[in-house]
């Protein structure tokens, strides 16, 4: 018995011995192909179990396996999966993940994409996979809502309106590209987010480059850039088809292929998705197509062609006009939804203010490798727009009357009875219609050319110069789109056919073409040797203004089109960043630039008379420091900035003594803009994540402008204008934003996320010429605070890889004040409230 004991002793002592003996500890470094930095959040797995672990900050990993002989699958979104055999303990050194898109390097070549502890600016960066969990109902910017000095809502809350600010400034002082191509309007500056609707489904990345940024442009801008990569093409064969159904009749279905790198060296990506719903909003339906196309060629060693075209032929209603909180609250049924740009005819939801449009982005890539140390890299695009946004014309029977309830409403508050004004426009017969619907539209052609040539001095110098070309066309007019039951619409403002009667189609009122050509050169000088990398760059462009008005001029009359009108801009910068050990790095950069200021400035009577040549440049002085610290389990950022704008385009709107409006640009008003910024990433273990920030910003009027004289067109003086605005806050914008994340994967294959986003410190909107007389600050909007949630499962189903994603916004209801505008009390101010509870739940179905 004792003999029987001692085997069994030693047996079960020798099975336990071969168990630890048959585990291995696999050690590795994922790392980035193109930049040789590390990669986190890589996910390591031994095949054929849920054994695995995670890359760390500083991309490495170990992992134990449960068998000596073992195969490791290496994978990562956007990279290429690695399956690697080992046998027993083993480092498998830096493990360089390969992009699943093929010219994906290439094309964050040309987007200036920023590199962490390498490239000296305060930068976000958002891939794929966290877009995808994040979107869900709500708009493209604001995924960006939880970066910091990032302010993004929805605006009148339409399908494509939101609005995004970072560091105070508007979209307009915001440079937004899109595969290093400017997407910014080239008349204002603005950005149409509903232009790109469908960019959260092909976006391969997102970056905000904070105050400077990285981006070789001929001129930066103000507050930032964003900059957005596409996919490109997928080097593997597969596709997706998904769908995904949300609050208010939200539907979303569409599908992707490739074809994968091809023997002939050709691949392509294509994809489609349609979104339809009735809106959060009143009255704000939409219906969204959106499209992609992306075909590349190796054509050998040296060279690359690469052709893309992507964009959403989009019609939604919209709110337009802005209410005050008392207003709001009397519509009781319509609350927060309420909206007053709508109503019914002939039993048919009529939009009074809408918004269509359709703006292809086609562009050619080309990607030449002249030699080891020589590459050049040629974008040629085009953009062709097309479309507006709704209104009406003709006697205004759209107002809401005292207390909601005029003829034309259907009850108090209610929406527009269009059947009663189609009734009245009836009854006019051979007089025509007294009231109209219209549409503003703003018809583009733009076409550009970004080339890029970098050349490497031995291992540490870089030489990067460029051209950027553009030319553009915008096309004004209105377009009369319904004459609401009436024979016809009379307008007088065309002076080469005054008596004209117009139908449905027909141009009327304005139609203008605003011209505007560019040129710009960048060169730049970046060295980078062992823990320190610095820049400089200098950069110039001539922007040119040409009008031509078919209306207000006789076809005769050589005033119809004006000379063109060139202005000069240019731009310095530098940066360093030093890595003071693996963990901590510092950086700075500081530039200055100047810029045109937009078409308006320097037609500030909208007409061919009324001409600033000398239109004042705007100028700016930026500069930042930045702290960097990188763990296995933490990394932060602080950076603090200062940015000075100084003489600021201000157009002042004033009546001649003949009853004629005019306009004059006012010089010298400057904002300083200032704040602490803070981010970090802590990762607990391999499945929990934290996030967070918090961003302070100090943005005011840095004086007041008095005593300017404002002349008429025979230089007499007509009015004094003073302007009382130092020291009160920016308005429009956060100053003030915080947030923290939760990322938890409590079950295999499933995560749950939550975050809370918190903003304060927001001031209305207000237009500095309307100081007048030393006031008030502008009304401050009450915090508030938003928490959101997503949950993705991922599961095996037959041959296919399915992905499941839930996301709810606001999840506690909240109701809050999003913008705000032209008041200095709560009871004043026009304001548009957030959106409450939203929630979204879809399928993606990979093959």
């Amino acid at each position: 018995m004792k003999n029987i004991t001692k085997n069994l002793f030693f047996a079960i002592i020798m099975v336990c011995s071969t168990v630890s003996f048959a585990q291995s500890i696999v050690t590795g470094t994922t790392v980035d192909p193109e930049s040789n930095m590390p990669l986190p959040g890589v996910n390591v797995v031994e095949k054929g179990t849920t054994n695995g672990v995670s890359s760390d900050f500083d991309g490495n990993f170990s992992i134990k396996t449960k068998t000596t002989d073992a195969v490791i699958v290496v994978s990562y979104i956007g990279y290429l999966s690695k399956e690697i055999p080992v046998n027993g303990n083993v480092d498998l050194g830096k493990i360089v993940l390969e992009s699943s898109e093929f010219g994906l390097d290439e094309v964050q070549i040309i987007a200036s994409v920023a590199v962490d502890r390498k490239t000296p600016v305060a930068v976000s960066t958002i891939r794929a996979e966290e877009i995808e969990l994040k979107l869900g109902t709500q708009e493209f910017p604001e995924v960006l809502k939880s970066t910091p000095g990032v302010y993004a809502t929805k605006a009148g809350g339409g399908f494509g309106d939101g609005q995004i600010n970072v560091r105070g400034f508007e979209d307009e002082n915001v440079a937004v590209l899109i595969n290093g191509v400017p997407v910014n309007d080239m008349e204002n500056g603005n950005v149409y987010w509903s232009n790109w609707a469908g960019l959260g489904d092909v976006t391969s990345m997102m970056q905000v480059q904070r105050g400077l940024g990285a981006s070789k442009v001929a001129v930066p801008s103000i507050g930032g850039t964003i900059n957005i990569v596409t996919k490109t093409t997928d080097v593997e064969k597969g596709g997706s088809v998904g769908s995904s159904v949300g609050n208010d009749g939200y539907l979303k279905y569409g599908a992707l292929y490739s074809t994968g790198i091809m023997e002939n060296g050709f691949a392509a990506t294509v994809s489609a998705y349609r979104t339809t719903g009735d809106g959060y909003v009143d009255g704000t339906e939409f219906e969204a197509l959106s499209y992609f196309i992306n075909v590349s060629k190796q054509i050998n060693d040296k060279h690359k062609l690469a052709f893309s075209a992507f964009g959403a032929k989009q019609r939604h209603g919209q709110r337009q006009n802005s209410q005050t909180i008392e207003t709001y609250r009397a519509t009781n049924q319509g609350g927060k939804r309420f909206n007053a740009d709508w109503g019914y005819k002939n039993g048919q939801v009529t939009h009074q203010e809408d918004n269509f449009y359709n703006k292809p982005q086609i562009s050619l890539n080309h990607y030449w490798t002249i030699s080891d140390r020589t590459k050049l890299s040629t974008a040629l695009y085009a953009s062709i727009g097309s479309g507006g946004g709704g209104g009406y014309d003709g006697e205004n029977k759209f107002s809401l009357g005292e207390n909601g309830i005029t003829d034309y409403r259907i009850g108090a508050y209610g929406p527009t009875d269009f059947d009663k004004i189609v009734d009245e426009n009836q009854a006019l017969g051979a007089y025509g219609s007294e009231t109209i619907l219209r549409a503003s539209r703003n018809d583009h052609e733009w076409y550009g050319l970004l080339s890029t040539l970098d050349h490497k001095f031995g291992d540490n110098l870089v030489l990067t110069g460029g051209l950027d070309l553009r030319t553009y066309k915008g096309i004004h007019y209105t377009e009369l789109t319904d004459l609401l039951g009436g024979q016809y619409y009379a307008d007088d403002a065309n002076v080469n056919d005054p008596n004209a009667t117009y139908q449905v189609g027909d141009t009327y009122s304005y139609h203008n073409d605003g011209l505007v050509n560019w040129v710009g050169l960048f060169g730049q000088l970046e060295y980078s040797m062992d823990n320190l990398s610095t820049f400089v760059a200098i950069a110039g462009s001539n922007t040119g203004f040409k009008r031509v008005d078919y209306f207000n001029y006789l076809d005769s009359d050589p005033n119809q089109s004006t000379d063109w009108y060139n202005f000069i801009g240019y731009s310095a910068k530098g940066g360093a960043n030093y890595n003071l050990t693996e963990n901590h790095n510092v950086f700075a950069n500081i530039g200055y630039f100047e810029k045109a200021g937009g078409f308006d400035a320097t037609f500030i009577g909208y007409d061919n008379e009324r001409i600033n040549p000398d239109a004042e440049n705007q100028k700016i002085f930026s500069m930042e420091l930045g702290y960097g610290f990188r763990s296995q389990k933490f990394s932060a950022n602080i950076n603090i900035y200062r940015t000075e704008w100084n003489d600021r385009t201000e157009t002042y709107n004033y009546q001649q003594p003949d009853g004629t409006l005019a306009a004059a640009n006012i010089l010298g008003v400057n904002a300083l803009h200032q704040g602490l910024e803070i981010d970090f990433v802590y990762r607990a273990s391999d499945k929990f994540k934290v996030t967070g920030m918090a961003s302070f910003g100090d943005w005011k009027w840095a004086n007041n402008v008095k005593d300017v004289e404002i002349y008429d067109e025979d230089q007499n003086l007509i009015e004094t204008v003073d302007l009382y605005i130092d020291g009160l806050h920016v308005g429009g914008s956060a100053q003030t934003t915080m947030a923290l994340g939760l990322d938890y994967e409590f079950m295999p294959k499933t995560r749950i996320m939550a975050d809370f986003n918190y903003f304060d410190r927001i001031f209305a909107e207000y237009d500095p010429s309307d100081r007048g007389t030393p006031g008030p600050e502008a009304w401050e909007l009450p915090a508030y605070g938003l928490f959101d949630l997503g949950l993705v499962h991922n599961l095996d189903f037959g041959p296919f890889d399915v992905r499941l994603v839930g996301r709810m916004n606001n999840v506690f209801n909240t109701e809050y004040v999003a913008n705000g505008y032209d008041g200095s009390t709560a009871s004043s101010a026009r304001v548009w409230y957030g959106t409450g509870r939203t929630f979204s739940v879809g399928a993606q179905l990979n093959f």
